[in-house]
């Protein structure tokens, strides 16, 4: 009876341990042609009023970068970093609406192959 009642606490308590929360559409205007024209874009992530999230919250957007490292048995080697952040327009309980707060600078983050935002970056809630 233990080991069933230890079971089923675990297969609960796993589901909750380590959501990830993501960038997981966006949209954004189309290109009219016109000099000086500005493209708003909304990105859409999975965080919402439940986790803490609201109108005017600000969240850090993170790029996971992996990389192979050949001189340690081609172990893989994952960084976390940050990439700017997201000002939340429309939240609701599990998902928000958000648009462009700030990148990061340019010389004091790594290259990245694509500088903006993209579906599968990261977020969580600033607390700054």
């Amino acid at each position: 009876m233990k080991v069933l009642t230890l079971l089923s606490f675990l297969i609960f308590t796993q589901s909750t341990w380590a959501k990830s929360y993501v960038i997981f559409s966006l949209a954004q205007d189309l290109s009219m042609g016109n000099e000086n024209e500005v493209i708003r874009k909304n990105y859409y992530i999975n965080m919402g009023s439940g986790q803490g999230v609201k109108k005017d919250s600000v969240v850090d957007v993170f790029r996971i970068i992996s990389v192979q490292n050949p001189y340690d048995n081609k172990t893989r080697v994952n960084y976390k970093v940050k990439i700017g952040e997201l000002k939340v327009l429309h939240a609701m309980n599990e998902a928000s609406i958000a648009m462009v707060s700030e990148y990061e600078k340019e010389d004091s983050t790594p290259i990245f192959e694509l500088p903006q935002f993209m579906v599968g970056d990261h977020v969580s809630i600033n607390v700054d």
